[in-house]
């Protein structure tokens, strides 16, 4: 056999094996965390979690505030965050080809889109709840909304510019105006991309818990007022994971347990309802 040849097939050997034993040891790292995570969170899931407030130390009680606040400051977040995003977006892919504008706009994206989620806390904590005095769940809902905006940009810019231009110049030839080919042609086209970045942006603020210590902090009690501190599950989770007792421990797993099974369940109707293939160059 040629020395050229052997030598090739057997480094091409060694880089097969290295990369299956690396993806074996990827996927054992997150069959054990899941392992974990369902062995312990079983424990604590019942209809009480769903139907009682956070309790003190020895009592009986579920996550019913936490789980509520979670879900209003996220929803509301998406919210803010998804528009913002996806109209950024679209002007930086289909008008920013030029000037210091986008790219001004791409630097400043990526610096948030790297920043550590303390920092974004620190810095609504210094512009709104130090001149508010208080903390509240618009806080934490600002917050939260700082860190969807550069998600859904990047994704929304990457999915717009895959469109071939040969789309875009055949809506342009039978009269239809820019504005009518991006919302009836380009972003029809990558809605999929698209829906693909607001599904991230919601998993990663699901688990946020260091920009709500310094913003929305947590409340013991049941409370629809986002004008006041409101209790979330990843602050409620970092509480009672690093408390002594074991009642509060158990619910901190069930916690965990529910953010990984809503963010799992969103991704999959999310996927199944809005997915589509991408249009034939």
């Amino acid at each position: 056999m040629n020395p050229i040849y052997r030598r090739r097939r057997l480094v091409n050997a060694f880089n097969l094996f290295v990369s299956m034993l690396t993806v074996a040891f990827g996927l054992f790292s997150l069959a054990w965390i899941l392992w974990t995570l369902v062995n312990n969170g079983l424990q604590a899931i019942d209809l009480t979690i769903f139907m009682q407030s956070t309790p003190p130390p020895g009592s009986n009680g579920g996550l019913a505030n936490a789980i509520f606040g979670s879900f209003l400051m996220t929803l509301i977040a998406v919210l803010i965050g998804t528009p913002v995003g996806i109209l950024a977006g679209t002007y930086l892919a289909e008008y920013g080809r030029g000037g210091w504008l986008a790219p001004a706009t791409r630097f400043i994206n990526d610096i948030l889109l790297s920043a550590p989620s303390i920092v974004i806390g620190l810095f609504v904590y210094a512009v709104y709840v130090a001149n508010v005095k208080h903390f509240s769940g618009w806080a934490g809902t600002f917050a939260l909304s700082l860190i969807v905006i550069p998600v859904v940009l990047k994704t929304t810019e990457n999915m717009l510019r895959l469109i071939p231009n040969s789309l875009r110049e055949a809506a342009a030839a039978l009269g239809a105006p820019r504005w009518k080919i991006i919302t009836m042609v380009t972003l029809r086209a990558s809605r999929a991309g698209i829906l693909t970045g607001i599904l991230l942006a919601v998993a990663r603020i699901s688990g946020e818990t260091a920009p709500l210590l310094f913003t929305s902090l947590n409340n013991q009690f049941w409370s629809s007022n986002l004008n006041a501190p409101m209790a979330n599950l990843p602050v409620v989770i970092f509480q009672f994971a690093m408390s002594p007792y074991n009642d509060w421990q158990r619910l901190a797993w069930g916690g965990a347990l529910l953010i990984t099974a809503a963010v799992l369940i969103f991704n999959i109707i999310g996927r199944t309802l809005f997915g589509q293939k991408l249009p034939l160059q």
